[in-house]
């Protein structure tokens, strides 16, 4: 009987359709001659004179070409680089491209790239792999998309000290989420430090991020600083602020704005009022809830209201008197058109922006420096790998808010 021979386990590997891409050869190669022209021209324009050209007004005179690789999306071109020597008063210096920056190693399309990685959640000891169909042989080393973020940073820094008094923000969402920071340095004990938020709502109804910051604590001090901090830069006051109940925030926002109307997130509050009653009657409670935050209109909220505190005061004192310390904050959407009391009744614009940065950000661990935490925050923003829509009813944000029903819920007396 004929012997069956062994197969090497290596001829069994399955083999990927990463290997020479001919298109991509054809592309690199009209992108080296591209580059190398318009980097002639660009140098001709700033010399103002062309080769051998006589002319008075020459800045300079070419002097030889030099290679350059770049990383494109792709793989690793090899540029042909005009050299030039500028007159630059006594001292002549060389002249240094706009288009292909002195120590550019990578197109900003390929930097996008690794952010892009970075943001999705990708370990940055992996980006390097996950990019190599793209990057093919380019060099990329360990700090490359460190240096990229560092570059990220300066962005950051400009846009959190931006004016903000060109922005016409009608209402403004604010809260914080908890993210592990390494406190003290290198060995540092690693803390939940707060990352206070404040999302703001242009009149056209877009949502803007306006502010991040990390505190130690979430006390009256800190939201304090934060919201001084939105004035400061020119924030004019908003017609409503939507928050999750803290005293701090609430308080901090009457001292900069008296008088604002505060939205109290209804989720949150529902929260708490479940925390105050038994299992057994937790759906009882919220159906009685329900009834009037979901209410058509403010008189009948106002009545479902009243049942709410006589009803819950005999079954369950707690819960009653969680609810009377929202009070009116409860219903202050109702001063504005119905069309947009779904999204101005919840801080959950928040709350799901805090969701992505929590599942984007679960394979960081602990953040090392709090600037690094907000860098990413930011970033995840700015590179749209989180979109913020228009909130619902923006067609109707020129309407003028109601203040009759309002004052009337002030007289909400219960026996």
């Amino acid at each position: 009987m004929k012997s069956i021979k062994a197969v090497p386990v290596r001829s069994m590997a399955v083999a990927l359709p990463f290997g020479m891409d001919v298109l991509s050869d054809v592309a690199r190669d009209h992108i080296r001659h591209a580059l190398s022209r318009v980097a002639q021209e660009e140098m001709t324009a700033f010399l103002g004179a062309g080769v051998y050209a006589r002319t008075e007004k020459r800045r300079g005179y070419r002097n030889g070409t030099k290679s350059r690789t770049l990383a494109t999306s792709f793989g690793p071109t090899e540029l042909t680089m005009p050299r030039a020597i500028v007159f630059d008063g006594e001292r002549n210096r060389e002249w240094q491209s706009q288009i292909v920056p002195r120590y550019a190693r990578r197109t900003r399309e390929v930097d996008a790239a690794l952010l892009g990685l970075y943001f999705g959640g990708v370990n940055t000891r992996r980006v390097k792999q996950a990019i190599r169909p793209l990057l093919k042989d380019s060099p990329l080393s360990k700090s490359s998309i460190s240096r990229v973020i560092v570059q990220l940073q300066t962005y950051f820094e400009s846009w959190r000290e931006r004016d903000l008094s060109g922005e016409d923000i009608r209402y403004v969402y604010l809260d914080a989420t908890f993210m592990p920071v390494r406190c003290g340095g290198k060995g540092g004990k690693a803390e939940r430090l707060p990352i206070m938020v404040a999302i703001g709502v242009r009149s056209t109804g877009e949502k803007v991020l306006l502010s991040l910051a990390v505190m130690g604590i979430e006390s009256t001090a800190a939201w304090g600083e934060f919201v001084n901090d939105l004035a400061n830069r020119g924030l004019k006051r908003v017609q409503l602020a939507i928050v999750d109940g803290n005293a701090g925030l609430t308080r901090s926002l009457l001292e900069l704005w008296p008088n604002l109307p505060i939205q109290r997130c209804t989720v949150h509050k529902l929260w708490n009022l479940l925390s105050h009653a038994p299992k057994s009657l937790q759906a009882e409670v919220k159906a009685d809830y329900d009834a009037i935050i979901n209410a058509d209109d403010i008189e009948k909220a106002k009545m479902a209201y009243a049942a709410f505190v006589r009803k819950w005061s005999r079954k369950a004192e707690s819960v009653a008197r969680s609810l009377e310390e929202a009070g009116i904050d409860l219903l202050t959407f109702m001063r504005f058109p119905k069309e947009q009391w779904k999204s101005l009744k919840t801080t959950n614009i928040i709350e799901r922006l805090n969701l992505e940065f929590r599942r984007r950000t679960k394979t960081q661990g602990v953040f090392p420096t709090q600037s690094s935490v907000l860098v990413l925050l930011f970033g995840l923003i700015a590179s749209g790998m989180v979109r913020m829509h228009r909130i619902r009813g923006y067609e109707t944000m020129g309407t003028s808010v109601k203040t009759v029903e309002h004052d009337a819920l002030k007289a909400l007396a219960v026996a």
